[in-house]
């Protein structure tokens, strides 16, 4: 039975000469993965060879097997094709599509999700410089981090409950504690990172970010990539060009 569904490339690896293996994230499926058999030929049923970023509406057959999809159709609408003319942006869609790629299960729909990365590839191919696309993929992780269930604790102490105050001496983030961690609990965790009290009030007051400086918006994406290393087991691949002279 054909599934019809919408879907944006995450990630591509030949299969062959003419095929690939293609990780698609879609908005009433969740990911996928499928084969596209012939995809790289000239009069292939998918418009071309497909692409990250690759978006538009696709047929499908789903495994049976547990194994892979059979890609039938790919109407591709060419909507990203700007991000390959701004390297500061093509880096933040690559990072928030190998995020998905990580935290996504096959088969699990989030159609909100979908959604939200929809809006963030239209938006940050439209942003003006690195400093906003930066901004961009912030507010990304966050949804992304809420969406799966695993969003850190940042209105309060993640170990005593104690409200977050601006007048704190001293915040850090604790992968551990999954949050925000006041002065008094700092020595029960091991693995922290101490805040300036720019990136805990940001981080409490998530509307501040539009209007944070460049050194604290570098500094958030720094614990988010801390963060994401310790929930992956290992660091994301793109981290390094957002810690580069950090």
């Amino acid at each position: 039975m054909l599934t019809r569904d919408q879907a944006i490339c995450l990630r591509t690896v030949d299969y062959s000469e003419t095929s690939q293996v293609v990780t698609l994230f879609t908005k009433d499926s969740g990911k996928i993965a499928a084969i596209a058999k012939g995809a790289k030929r000239p009069r292939s049923p998918f418009e071309g060879a497909i692409e990250v970023f690759s978006f538009g509406d696709i047929v499908y057959a789903p495994s049976r097997t547990g194994k892979l999809a059979t890609l039938t159709e790919f109407e591709q609408r060419p909507v990203f094709r700007p991000l390959r003319t701004k390297l500061s942006a093509l880096n933040c869609a690559l990072f928030a599509a190998e995020l998905l790629d990580a935290f996504m299960q096959q088969d699990d729909a989030h159609s909100e999700l979908f959604d939200s990365f929809h809006r963030f590839l239209c938006d940050v191919q439209q942003s003006a410089d690195d400093f906003g696309a930066l901004g961009l993929l912030v507010l990304f992780q966050l949804t992304l981090l809420n969406d799966i269930g695993t969003r850190p604790v940042l209105a309060r102490c993640a170990n005593c409950n104690t409200a977050f105050d601006a007048n704190w001496p001293e915040a850090y983030f604790s992968s551990t504690a999954n949050g925000l961690i006041c002065c008094d609990c700092e020595q029960t965790f091991v693995d922290k990172i101490r805040l300036t009290k720019n990136v805990a009030r940001c981080l409490n007051e998530l509307k501040l970010i539009k209007d944070a400086s460049q050194p604290t918006m570098n500094e958030i994406e720094k614990v988010l990539v801390y963060h994401f290393t310790a929930l992956m087991h290992r660091p994301p691949r793109m981290a390094k060009h957002f810690l580069k002279g950090k």
